[in-house]
This record gives C-alpha cells, structure tokens and sequence, in this order.
C-alpha cells in the first residue's frame, strides 16, 4: 500500500507535467533552443542519461527493462535500441503521447501511464528510474525500491542529493509565482540512503554511485543489484 504522502507526490506530479509543464519539457528534452539556465539542465540530463545507460549491458536482445519515469521517452529509446523489450511508464499521459510520437516504430517499447511501483508492470532483468524519485522522500523512495526488489535483479535510479548548495537553490526557487514552480524535490543525505538499502534490502549490494551537476542540474545516481 503506498504512503499518503506518495499519492499527493503523484498526484501533483500529474497535474504538472499535463496542465502546466508539458510543452517545457517536450523543447527541453529535443534540440530546440533554450535558455541559459534550461541548457545546463538539459546537459545535466543528457550526461545523467549516458552514465545510467552505461551501467546496462551493450547487448539487451532477451532482457526486458522497466523505464520508470520514462518521460519524453529517450532513455527507453536507447535499451530498446540495444534489444530490450522495454516496458515504459510515467505518471504524465502528456509525456508519454510525446515520447510514442518520437519513438521509431519497429522497437519494442509498451508506452504506459501509471504507477511504477505496480507489480503488475511484470518481472525485469533492469529497472531505471531516472529522475523519477527526487520528488519523493526517503521513506517513500525505500517503499519504491522495495516494490522493484522482488521483480528485478538490477535497479538503477536517481535520487536528490542533500548538499547545502541544492538547499539554496530550492530555497531561491520558492521566489518565483506558485504556477511556474516544479513539483519540489525533496533532497535525501546520500549516506542515509545507504544504511536504509544495508538494513532492509537483505541480498543488495551497491554498484555505483555517482554526482552529476551542471548549472541548476544536480542529481545523483546509484545502482544497486541482487546477489
């Protein structure tokens, strides 16, 4: 059963990306032109995108790998390039219409719109969920893991990093109006994460776990895998 404070998350998530951020999202994450500060976000992103995808295999023909959060669909793209049959889901039906029209067609990629966390999404070989937990607290980011745990043997994800410099910034962004305002992030100390993982994910162990800053970009990812 998800947390109350998981459903409020998703839920202002949902009304985000497919009442007010849609089309900032479709520019940033294609090669129009954008402003200064969107442009180092855009970097941030694509080099996040590049180290995740380093951590998959080459080869994926017979994997099947769940893209939690896939958003405008450019991760997905690129495992289901390497073979994987890739299982794509976000909360943001908006993103994901954006991310079916980009996909080419022979790749085997099944578009969804829900819940990442629902069991009946399958068994995978890999689950990446980029960017899709920053806006989650530890408690309900380990209810997340914890539902993958069971169904894969490997999990790459991204969390926000609990650095005083993303405090500030956070605090800088509470200047603009409400309705230009992202859904918060909610910073977690990295060491915190690694004792909740050591104390209730019996059978994990850390792969990895690597900064990526650029500008306004910061996020921090960490894979983990069974065995």
């Amino acid at each position: 059963m998800a947390s109350t404070s998981y459903q409020e998350s998703r839920t202002r998530l949902e009304t985000y990306f497919d009442q007010t951020a849609r089309k900032a999202w479709e520019d940033l994450t294609s090669d129009v032109p954008v402003s200064g500060i969107r442009a180092t976000v855009r970097a941030g992103r694509d080099e996040m995108r590049a180290l995740l995808l380093s951590s998959l295999p080459t080869d994926m023909h017979g994997m099947r790998l769940l893209d939690a959060g896939c958003g405008t669909g450019a991760l997905a793209i690129s495992a289901a390039e390497r073979g994987a049959d890739v299982i794509a889901i976000d909360v943001s039906q908006g993103l994901v219409d954006v991310a079916r029209k980009r996909a080419p067609k022979n790749l085997s990629i099944d578009w969804r719109v829900g819940d990442m966390r629902n069991r009946d999404l399958g068994i995978f070989d890999h689950v990446v969920a980029m960017d899709s937990l920053i806006h989650y607290d530890l408690h309900d980011v380990m209810g997340v893991l914890h539902a993958w745990s069971g169904r894969a043997n490997e999990i790459a994800f991204t969390f926000a990093p609990g650095t005083m410099l993303l405090k500030i910034m956070h605090a800088a962004g509470k200047a603009f109006p409400r309705d230009d305002r992202s859904p918060a992030i909610k910073p977690i100390v990295e060491s915190r994460l690694k004792q909740e993982i050591e104390a209730e994910m019996e059978g994990w162990n850390m792969n990895f776990c690597q900064r990526v800053s650029s500008g306004f970009y910061k996020s921090q990812a960490m894979g983990i895998s069974r065995g």
